[in-house]
C-alpha cells in the first residue's frame, strides 16, 4: 500500500508527484465523449482555431481528474475511505494536446473524526504544465483511514 494513513500527513508538507502524464487528443476526445460534453472548444479544430487560444483546449474537467490520478499514490492509495469534497477549482491556463502534466499535494488541515476512528485530511492539489505554469488548483478533502484502526480490521 503506497498511500498514507492520516497519521503519516503533516499539515504543511508538499509532496511533488513522481508520476507525469503528457495529454494526448485521444485524451481529451474520450474524456469529453465518456461526458458528452461536446463544447467546439475541447473537439473542433477549425472553431477552436478561432478563439483567443488558437487551438483546441484540453477539457478542465480532464485536467483536474488527472492531477487527481497523479496525487493518488503518494497520498490515498489504499488508505482513503472516501472523497469529501473537491473546493475552489480554478484554471488559470490552458492546457493543449502534448503537454505534459506533473502535480504537487499540500497538506493544508487536517483532523480526527468525532468518533476518532478515522481522520479528515485537506490538501492543495496544484497541477503545472511543462513550463511550471499552474493549469488546475483545488482543495481536496478525503476522509483517511487511521493505520491501528486499519490493522485491527
Amino acid at each position: 500500500m503506497a498511500g498514507r494513513y492520516f497519521e503519516e500527513f503533516t499539515v504543511g508538507e508538499t509532496i511533488d508527484h513522481e508520476k507525469r502524464r503528457t495529454v494526448s487528443e485521444g485524451d481529451n476526445q474520450r474524456f469529453c465523449d465518456m461526458t458528452m460534453n461536446q463544447q467546439p472548444l475541447h473537439l473542433d479544430r477549425e472553431f477552436a482555431a478561432d478563439t483567443e487560444f488558437g487551438e483546441r483546449v484540453v477539457n478542465g474537467l480532464y485536467t483536474m481528474s488527472l492531477a487527481v490520478g497523479l496525487s493518488i499514490p503518494e497520498t490515498t492509495d489504499g488508505t482513503i475511505v472516501a472523497n469529501l469534497s473537491y473546493d475552489g477549482v480554478e484554471h488559470p491556463n490552458p492546457v493543449f494536446h502534448g503537454d505534459t502534466i506533473h502535480a504537487r499535494s499540500t497538506v493544508t488541515d487536517k483532523r480526527e473524526t468525532s468518533d476518532g476512528e478515522r481522520g479528515v485530511v485537506t490538501m492543495r492539489v496544484e497541477a503545472f504544465n511543462g513550463d511550471d505554469e499552474l493549469v488546475c488548483g483545488f482543495e481536496r478533502t478525503v476522509l483517511s483511514l487511521k493505520r491501528a484502526v486499519a490493522e485491527r480490521e
